[in-house]
């Protein structure tokens, strides 16, 4: 009996953990093994293959993508899952029940609940890329943002369990039930400003939220719906005797068409989410454009008009020491389109400063000291060569490239799938006898490799690796959420 126990449990684990292999052993993914229980994942098995399993076991396909696909390290509750890497690039996760629980065998209904619980996401909460947004609710009511976000399902009084799922959090199906109440399901979730997909999951059936008009397709022929959590409230007090009354601006690629506000007791409003940066906006009254009144911040619009200005997020400090002899100097970069004379410095204490809002990120950037372009002489980074060298900032660098053991080496490049495998442009520097580069990436896998005088090398202090189509290998790196 105890051998047919652990026959089910090793067809099911690798049933509904895993996509199959080319060679299709399900019996070989999934094991018990001195009180483990041990999944070999393999992220070269088929969507199709993956579909199947899924079908003929009754399991959540959202779930299996995630696992497979999630592109980084899976999130583990208290240290209970390890994470390892294997060297012919399969993935191994496993988790210790104690010797008392060496010979446990889950019911074929309580392992997907397991796993659910290993992928909650447990730390910060982050949003998805997004530059902008508006939310489109048919019923105002059932999304409302303050300390935190509300977000209402009317209806559906007869299911027993809802649950909402979306990239909140990692999409698990059971991290948040929503409560009944007289009119319908509610939840209260602690979500930052920013951009998230969701489904609700009602007795066990997964769909988009029907009052929501935005909606993006979720890659296996349905929808997810889409919410932003906003953080800065347009305003146009007054007006009221106006009809209509949208906002446009160029993050909208001044669409005269507009975005509809609202219109309440004291004038019309909408909330919007607006990533770090700046930007120039109007509102249209009954077709006449107009600024923000309430807005003194302006720049001319070319055509002998303002646009009103708006900032968001924290100033990020440029300075330039020295140069006193100059009358102007000016910032370009990459985030102004290289535009000469449009950021200029002000003349401080032993220098010039001046402060711009960027989002985090890798940018380019020198100084113009009356008409002369020239790089910044406090930061060693660089990329390209002169008279094409500019300065290199990775604002809020979330990595830290590192190569030791190399002094007597000329010259050390960073090449790697986030630069399109450049030779030469990510030039590391040597500082206390290391090779530094740092870099701002996206949540994801990336590949890359040094290369010391000419000759490639994989990261020696980095275990992990995969092979490549030149036969060599590539350094593996995981930046996660």
């Amino acid at each position: 009996m105890k051998r047919i126990n652990l026959l089910f449990l090793l067809l099911f684990c690798c049933g509904s953990l895993l996509k199959a292999a080319t060679q299709f052993d399900p019996e070989g993914v999934c094991r018990l093994e001195n009180g483990k229980l041990i999944f070999v994942l393999n992220p070269h098995w088929t969507s199709g293959q993956q579909r199947e399993i899924a079908d003929r076991y009754d399991l959540d396909t959202l779930l299996l993508k995630k696992l497979l696909n999630s592109g980084s390290p899976l999130p583990s509750k208290s240290g209970e899952w390890s994470v390892r890497y294997l060297k012919n690039g399969q993935i191994e996760i496993s988790k210790s029940f104690g010797k008392e629980n060496a010979s446990w065998n889950p019911k074929s209904d309580q392992l997907p609940l397991l796993l659910d619980k290993w992928m909650n996401f447990k730390g910060a909460v982050q949003t998805e890329e997004a530059d902008w947004g508006v939310n489109n609710f048919k019923i105002g009511y059932t999304f409302q943002y303050g300390k935190d976000a509300w977000i209402f399902l009317p209806g559906y009084k007869l299911a027993n369990k809802v649950f909402i799922s979306g990239s909140f959090n990692e999409w698990s199906t059971t991290q948040h039930p929503m409560q009944r109440n007289d009119s319908g399901w509610s939840i209260h979730l602690p979500l930052a400003p920013g951009k998230y997909r969701y489904k609700f999951i009602v007795d066990g059936s997964w769909m988009p939220d029907p009052s929501n008009n935005l909606k993006e397709r979720d890659g296996a022929g349905g929808y997810n719906s889409v919410l932003y959590c906003p953080n800065y409230l347009f305003s146009l007090k007054g007006n009221l005797q106006a009809r209509e009354v949208v906002l446009t601006g160029d993050f909208f690629r001044w669409n005269p068409k507009g975005i509809r506000m609202e219109k309440r007791e004291e004038g019309w409003f909408l909330p919007a989410y607006l990533k770090d940066g700046y930007y120039l906006y109007k509102f249209i009254a009954d077709g006449q454009w107009m600024t923000d009144p309430a807005n003194p911040e302006v720049r001319p619009d070319g055509s002998g008009h303002q646009n009103s200005l708006l900032a968001i997020g924290t100033p990020y400090l440029f300075r330039l020491n020295g140069v006193q002899e100059v009358a102007i100097v000016y910032l370009a970069g990459s985030f102004n389109n290289w535009k000469p004379f449009d950021i200029r410095m002000k003349r401080v204490t032993g220098g010039w400063e001046t402060s711009y809002i960027l989002p985090p990120g890798n940018y380019e950037y020198k100084f113009i000291a009356e008409k002369k372009w020239m790089t910044d002489p406090e930061n060693p980074f660089t990329l390209g060569k002169e008279p094409y060298e500019n300065s290199f900032l990775a604002l809020k660098a979330n990595h830290l490239f590192e190569l030791k053991g190399y002094d007597q080496a000329a010259n050390v490049i960073l090449s790697g799938s986030f630069n399109g495998w450049s030779k030469d442009q990510y030039r590391m520097k040597k500082v206390g006898g290391r090779w530094i580069f740092p870099l701002y990436l996206r949540p994801g896998k990336y590949t890359y490799k040094f290369i010391v005088d000419g000759k490639w090398i994989t990261d020696p202090d980095n275990t992990l690796y995969e092979p490549n189509e030149a036969g060599t290998d590539n350094s593996i790196l995981w930046i996660n959420p």
